[in-house]
């Protein structure tokens, strides 16, 4: 399935991200059933579209230290 309606958006960096331009990840807000991924060092490249409930869920599992990072 393709994803529409990005070319206008807005991403916004991880909070965890390093001035170094390291592993970072962008977020897209604004969508409000999925959340669009990217890595911040490809902006032009794949975007990762999953779930608002699978990204909260992610995003508390790295919260309480239930993934390896």
């Amino acid at each position: 399935m393709r994803f529409t309606g990005l070319n206008a958006a807005t991403w916004r960096k991880s909070s965890y991200s390093n001035q170094d331009g390291g592993a970072c990840v962008e977020v897209c807000d604004g969508f409000p059933a999925v959340v669009p991924v990217r890595d911040s060092k490809d902006p032009h490249g794949p975007v990762l579209v999953v779930t608002a409930g699978g990204w909260a869920s992610f995003v508390d599992a790295l919260k309480a230290g239930a993934l390896r990072v």
